[in-house]
């Protein structure tokens, strides 16, 4: 059975889910991502998959946890919440920039619809949409999908950045990503590529070497404020990037693509839209065509991190990399 168990330490949940282990790696001739193969699965664009392994859910299920006193050192939870899996297209080797524009806005819509339905729960507190891509991040299942995690709890890495850009906008009166935008657009090396909505920056304090932000140019509050237009051009922005990416080092180039926007159903954070706006964060791992930046050591125990390239090479080479075709 998933739960939740609290980390004092770091005041936060570990979620521990045994029946993940039994995650099998797919045979070669089998997908269950591909209607052609899989006859129980309709035929679709993109889809909305219940993950078969789940560390999280909404169903009420019977609490078989070991009972604790209370303000005990040990604590638990039900692990309350959601997982899917995010499935970007029926063609087993399709890659993100070979899908049509209005294809990748079909994707761009579902992760739309999937927060304002998981949003209407009001014991989720997080919607995180997310992509693993290669297997040096540990991806099994090599069919194009990403993911969406719906907690019941802020996590601690996104609790620490709304606290630091909500003191950001107390002490000067705007966002964060506001002055992020300005001095990048200022700065002009680190941008990569920019359209009428969206810019993209390799940012000054990255700790990934190819670490990209794509950030709104007018600060869009969240998915669910998206208009036509911003949804056409952050499809516009994910095939750009992630096709240049598999030129940097003429390889299918892995990442995390995660997106981030306020939290939901928690009045502490009511006003966060004001400083924590819809962006992405790219984490590439490679920090050359056969080398990984591997977290570690310093950076996994202490969370010290540490980036092994310059930030304006690594710019300067993924920009010459995009498409200048529309």
């Amino acid at each position: 059975m998933s739960e939740l168990r609290w980390n004092p330490l770091l005041d936060t949940w570990t979620m521990v889910a045994p029946n993940r282990q039994h995650r099998p790696h797919m045979p070669k001739d089998y997908c269950p991502f591909c209607p052609s193969q899989n006859k129980a699965l309709p035929k679709y664009d993109v889809m909305m998959y219940e993950n078969d392994f789940p560390v999280m859910t909404l169903e009420k299920i019977k609490d078989q946890r070991p009972k604790t006193k209370e303000n005990t050192i040990f604590r638990s939870a039900e692990a309350v919440g959601k997982c899917e899996v995010i499935l970007y297209s029926p063609d087993h080797n399709k890659k993100l920039y070979q899908l049509s524009i209005q294809h990748v806005c079909k994707i761009v819509l579902l992760w739309h619809q999937r927060f304002s339905e998981l949003s209407k729960d009001k014991r989720i507190k997080y919607i995180f949409p997310f992509e693993n891509k290669g297997e040096e991040v540990g991806v099994t299942m090599p069919h194009p999908h990403g993911q969406l995690y719906a907690y019941s709890y802020v996590p601690a890495k996104i609790r620490e950045e709304l606290k630091n850009a909500k003191k950001y906008y107390q002490q000067n009166g705007k966002s964060i990503f506001a002055d992020l935008n300005k001095a990048e657009i200022k700065y002009m090396k680190r941008v990569v590529y920019e359209n009428d909505s969206f810019i993209a920056y390799i940012p000054y304090f990255t700790d990934y070497p190819f670490g990209v932000y794509v950030v709104g140019k007018k600060l869009i509050a969240g998915l669910h404020k998206f208009r036509l237009s911003e949804t056409l051009d952050l499809a516009d922005m994910l095939r750009k990037l992630t096709a240049a990416f598999d030129k940097v080092y003429d390889r299918p180039f892995p990442y995390m693509m995660c997106l981030y926007q306020a939290p939901v159903n928690d009045k502490a954070y009511e006003d966060a839209e004001k400083y924590y706006p819809f962006h992405i964060k790219f984490f590439p791992p490679l920090r050359a065509k056969d080398k990984v930046k591997w977290y570690a050591g310093s950076e996994m125990g202490a969370g010290a991190a540490a980036n092994p390239l310059d930030v304006d090479a690594c710019a300067e080479i993924l920009r010459s990399k995009i498409s200048k075709k529309k």
